[in-house]
């Protein structure tokens, strides 16, 4: 089980509050998604002159021009993969690294793959200093999946694509749940595509707004 490091308690009647007036009052329920979402130290996986603004309900900037997402946004793209305690899940897009925290105590193994290596080392280490082991740092094409170790029982991306990759539906098993943004960047909105024998079925969830997934099977460009 994953246990947090060196937890600062200062922060827990912000991160209590941010679960209570920003999470499950706003319907997400499933108690293994709030557990994890309170066992997970966001200061952490914040610059340190933001860690003031760590709980606020906003997405936070982070280094090489990215974010860390609404904590809303992290417990209702979380609580619409469904993951169980067996499951093997990839995250595409590392970023902070906070996200895959999250999902590290809800899942059997985690993969995660970041272009941007600079990110994926900090994130990395601040991972490992929370006492996190079930999760494997990639670098790559994010748009492509991680096909070394497919298939997984569930995806995540956290930055919007045109569409939804081929790539990844393709590393899914056969009833495995993919949610991603998809769309413009002043136009997104959250899919969650389950694969079927001979389809997929999406369905569209809530409005959003991330930053642009860049890859081969996504968008072009930084």
């Amino acid at each position: 089980m994953n246990e947090p490091r060196d937890r600062d308690n200062a922060y827990d009647p912000a991160r209590r509050a941010m679960i209570d007036t920003q999470i499950s009052a706003r319907g997400i329920r499933d108690p293994r998604v709030l557990a994890a979402m309170d066992a997970v130290p966001r200061e952490r996986f914040v610059p340190e002159a933001l860690r003031s603004a760590a709980y606020e309900d906003r997405a936070l900037p982070i280094d090489e021009q990215q974010t860390i997402s609404q904590p809303y946004i992290v417990a209702y793209m979380t609580d619409a993969l469904c993951v169980a305690p067996h499951h093997r899940v990839l995250e595409v897009g590392t970023g902070s690294g906070y996200q895959v925290a999250v999902l590290a105590h809800l899942a059997n193994e985690v993969h995660t793959i970041e272009r941007l290596e600079v990110l994926s080392e900090t994130a990395a280490r601040r991972v490992a200093a929370l006492g996190i082991q079930n999760v494997q740092f990639h670098l790559g094409d994010g748009s492509l999946g991680w096909p070394d170790a497919a298939p997984y029982d569930r995806i995540i991306v956290t930055a919007a694509a045109p569409a939804v990759p081929p790539a990844l539906i393709a590393q899914l098993v056969e009833g495995g749940i993919l949610v991603l943004p998809v769309g413009e960047q002043g136009k997104q909105t959250l899919v969650s595509a389950t694969r079927r024998a001979h389809r997929t079925v999406e369905r569209v969830l809530i409005a959003c707004r991330f930053v642009r997934l860049v890859g081969r099977d996504a968008w072009h460009g930084s």
